[in-house]
């Protein structure tokens, strides 16, 4: 059974979201209080958060701050807030999809499928196909290995890796990541680029002010320097 963690204040959405997703062998535990629900989502066994932005006492992007600084689980806003800048703040925050309400519950089933094989929590039989020396794309999977560990990643950051893998050392433009990776918004700050990058050098440097893969080319952009492993 798949466990997902929810955090809303609307009781009878709640109810009326776990009870569908149960018929899909999926087990939904909802918080109403946001502080609890943050707390629980860093300590507990939880695959998935279904993540609510208005609510009492603290804001859900507050939330999603906080739970990205000690956890990789995937998140999904639902949220009848409909300003573009707190879907982008969302993103830039960790977020892995963005869900506006009112919605079918069997989009949020679609959503919650295509999340969890991404981060490999429903298994799925595929093969490496792309192998470039320190990196290996599973793209079945959708799962990056880091000489041979796979590395916990949200959509944000894999879109990114994957594309600076497959540029095989070149060196690519912040605009050129925000119009081709998938789930960084075309309408992103270049700054949000960069934060995804100091994400992803905190999970793969050994040294993050000295890195050896993910290589900043001033004015320019970045590049991946796909070392082999005795390098």
């Amino acid at each position: 059974m798949i466990k997902i963690l929810m955090i809303e204040d609307d009781i009878e959405l709640a109810e009326i979201i776990s009870e569908y997703l149960a018929q899909f062998d999926m087990k939904v535990t909802n918080y109403d209080d946001p502080f609890i629900g943050g707390s629980v989502a860093s300590s507990e066994d939880y695959e998935l958060l279904i993540l609510d932005l208005t609510l009492p006492g603290m804001d859900g992007l507050e939330i999603c701050k906080d739970i990205r600084k000690s956890s990789d689980i995937p998140i999904i806003i639902s949220s009848a807030r409909s300003d573009i800048k707190d879907k982008i703040e969302a993103f830039d925050l960790g977020a892995d999809d963005y869900l506006p309400k009112p919605y079918d519950p069997q989009e949020l089933l679609i959503r919650i499928k295509t999340i969890l094989k991404r981060y490999n929590k429903i298994n799925e039989q595929g093969e490496v196909i792309v192998d470039k020396k320190a990196f290996k794309i599973n793209t079945t999977k959708h799962q990056i290995l880091f000489y041979n560990k796979p590395l916990q990643l949200t959509l944000g950051e894999y879109g990114l890796l994957e594309y600076l893998i497959k540029k095989n050392g070149d060196i690519v433009s912040r605009n050129e990541i925000m119009y081709n990776v998938e789930y960084i918004s075309a309408d992103s700050s270049k700054k949000s680029v960069d934060v995804i990058i100091g994400r992803l050098r905190n999970k793969i440097e050994s040294d993050v002010k000295n890195p050896k893969y993910i290589l900043s080319v001033r004015g320019l952009g970045y590049r991946l320097e796909n070392v082999s492993q005795e390098s």
